[in-house]
């Protein structure tokens, strides 16, 4: 068996930098049973010993407020559970050792074989704190290693400990009231709990105890002589002046200087450069999107050709066949092209909250959100909705007061995610030319920019809207540490960059392959009117190649046109006709409801189809050509393309994220009032656009 090592620590701590550290790419990422609280467990090795590591849910103390933290107190509680822990690694801010500690020292209490890991201790210096390290880790009867994760400092001697014999510490932090002392032991005896202060916790808070029944729970309730709520208070209380008295012998703090940091907090949370400065890093950002990701999608397009090139120059023709290049290749290249796009976004995400620039967002963004009945607890969701939803509705646990999490929930999804940005570039790169502004600013990136701050303004014009319905008058209280500033830890950003990107492929990829299969079913299969059309040969005699080209085209839009997936568009083309898309856009919006990206992954499948003597992944030339049957002018105009964009603004993003908010909000009123507001708003704006620009052109 190997040794499970749980990684505990307040947010913003530097934890998930330590696992990081710890575990490299072997990581694994997924859910608790019954929650949406991610799980995170990753190995190392050391001396041919593999040692698994789960890093835990942040928490501040064992007394839980939020939902992860209350998963991290389950698992510590229950030695039944999978992921309880052989040994515990307090991970703490090196410069904010008082409020730190006190989870540290309850770990300590439960018994646990603990390790003290000391992140940020290089930047004592800058803080004019001196730590004596050896006396603090006399005082807390535990090892005590100074590491720096961001230098990759102390993680070798870290892992060397972690691989030795770690033996329970004797000392007991928090002395249990006398009047209780006969209360624990009976909870103890009844229990067969070995260790006194988790037999404690057994009464403070049975409701977080997981074997325990509802009867057993009322019945340690009883038990108690007061409210439990004082008792932790006094308890917390005591906590902290003992941890103050420690301290006191082991650490010295001089009065620091004005910092260069503080200096650059002046500039970045000004009132008017501070918001300058935030819409500055988005140009760039989005610039990059579209710059700098031209080079690796070319080349990621022409890889694409010749894999399929290769495959229908090798392998006989058939239904297998056909499968595969007008299938599965063409949905998939769809969506891989678009790779790097994701990556750059990740890489300036990753770097923004590493570097510490995005608390001081999230703080400049509190005066504002307050404003529009929020705080900016819900800036946090928000910004991370621009990378996905559904973890950014997860993070929406950390907000007390439940209208305006409810509120946040609701909104989160209007921000443009990632799964929109092949939308959007595709789109955007038919109607947009490649214009340059002053020299330097793309034309595509700002209207990609625009899309995103679109997003914005919507959010918040519905959390006016929301805050009026819910009656939400309360004003929320933002309290947030700011982490010092740091140079972005490379190897982080470049996990990050990976985990993310995977992710993006393997839960993309899984529904493409699937709809691709589906699709092409749906498109090479229908009534009899299809089987007619298929059966006849009206190419075959044609000795000109050029009319012969032709009239296989128009063959194979007729089938198409008969097949189940052109039936299933036909059903659809009336409702979407007023926001001049056609039936084969009505498929793309039928399957993109799985997830956004698969939109773009459905085009090509449908023109690869349609067109085969196109590339498969210059779908856009392909729908260039496209002609309005009854016209005979383009298909897609601007009027469509904005209409279009504005509708995947608004929509209901995908499945995954209304599952989200159903388990979030334990309401199915809510959920469905979700998917409504968005699908109904989309609705009518992109129709409203694509009639007013119609009417104007």
């Amino acid at each position: 068996m190997t040794k499970k090592i749980a990684l505990v620590g307040n947010p913003n701590s530097g934890k998930t930098s330590v696992f990081n550290a710890l575990t490299g790419l072997h990581q694994k990422v997924g859910n608790y049973a019954g929650v949406t609280v991610e799980r995170k467990t990753g190995t190392f090795k050391v001396k041919g010993e593999i040692f698994t590591v789960i890093d835990l849910p942040g928490a501040y103390s064992l007394y839980p407020k939020s939902e992860d933290e209350r998963i991290a107190c389950q698992i510590l509680y229950n030695t039944q559970h999978e992921d309880y822990p052989d040994i515990v690694v307090v991970v703490v801010d090196a410069t904010n050792l008082k409020r730190h500690l006190l989870l540290c020292t309850q770990i300590i209490d439960l018994g646990f074989p603990t390790v003290l890991a000391l992140n940020m201790t290089d930047l004592l210096p800058a803080q004019g704190i001196t730590l004596n390290i050896a006396e603090l880790s006399t005082r807390l009867g535990i090892p005590v290693l100074p590491i720096s994760a961001l230098k990759n400092e102390g993680i070798s001697a870290l892992k060397e400990v972690l691989s030795k014999p770690i033996s329970q510490t004797q000392k007991s932090i928090f002395t249990i009231p006398g009047e209780l002392q006969p209360v624990v032991e009976e909870v103890q005896k009844e229990y067969q709990l070995t260790n006194s202060y988790l037999a404690f916790h057994y009464l403070m808070q049975p409701q977080h105890i997981q074997s325990l029944s509802e009867e057993q729970r009322k019945k340690l309730f009883s038990l108690i002589p007061q409210e439990n709520i004082v008792l932790m208070g006094k308890e917390t209380l005591a906590r902290l002046e003992w941890i103050d008295a420690q301290l006191d012998a082991c650490l010295t703090q001089n009065p620091p200087k004005t910092t260069l940091e503080q200096k650059a907090d002046k500039i970045l949370t000004h009132k008017i450069w501070g918001y300058a400065i935030f819409l500055f890093i988005l140009f760039v950002i989005f610039q990059a999107i579209f710059t700098w990701a031209e080079y690796p999608m070319n080349a990621i397009e022409k890889g694409f050709e010749w894999i399929n090139a290769q495959l229908m120059a090798n392998l006989p023709e058939s239904k297998l066949t056909s499968i595969l290049t007008d299938g599965i290749m063409a949905g998939l290249a769809g969506v891989v092209v678009f790779v790097p796009q994701i990556a750059f976004l990740f890489f300036f995400m990753a770097i923004l909250e590493d570097s510490g620039y995005m608390s001081r967002v999230v703080f400049l963004l509190d005066k504002i959100m307050r404003k529009f009945g929020l705080s900016g607890k819900s800036v946090v969701p928000m910004l991370g909705g621009m990378a996905c939803a559904v973890p950014s509705i997860m993070a929406t646990r950390t907000i007390e007061n439940p209208k305006e999490r409810l509120i946040t929930i609701l909104i989160t999804p209007l921000m443009s995610c990632s799964a929109r940005i092949p939308v959007y570039t595709l789109l955007i790169s038919l109607f947009v030319p490649s214009k340059m502004f002053l020299g330097i600013f793309n034309a595509r990136g700002l209207v990609m920019m625009g899309m995103y701050i679109l997003g914005v303004l919507a959010s918040l014009l519905i959390a006016v809207i929301l805050k009026k319905i819910l009656k939400n008058d309360e004003k929320g209280i933002f309290i947030m540490e700011m982490p010092l500033y740091r140079k972005p830890r490379w190897k982080n950003v470049l996990i990050t960059i990976w985990i993310q990107v995977k992710t993006f492929l393997w839960d993309a990829g899984k529904i493409i392959v699937a709809i691709s299969i589906i699709l092409w079913f749906l498109a090479n299969h229908g009534g009899n009117t299809f089987q007619t059309l298929k059966n006849q040969n009206n190419c075959e005699n044609l000795k000109n190649d050029s009319l012969k080209k032709e009239c296989e085209k128009i063959q194979k839009k007729q089938l198409l046109e008969a097949s189940y997936a052109g039936q299933a568009g036909k059903l659809l083309e009336p409702v979407i006709s007023p926001m001049g898309l056609d039936w084969k856009m009505g498929i793309a919006l039928i399957t993109s409801f799985a997830a956004r990206e698969v939109f773009v992954g459905t085009m090509s499948t449908i023109y690869s189809l349609e067109n085969a003597e196109d590339n498969l992944t210059d779908l856009q030339n392909a729908m260039q050509k496209e002609l309005n049957p009854v016209t005979q002018k383009p298909q897609y105009t601007i009027a469509n393309g904005i209409a279009l964009m504005l509708y995947y603004a608004f929509a209901m993003q995908c499945m995954s994220t209304l599952a989200t908010i159903k388990k979030e909000t334990r309401s199915w009123k809510w959920t469905f009032f979700s998917l409504a507001y968005m699908m109904l708003l989309a609705y009518l704006v992109a129709t409203v656009a694509y009639q007013g620009i119609s009417a104007y052109l």
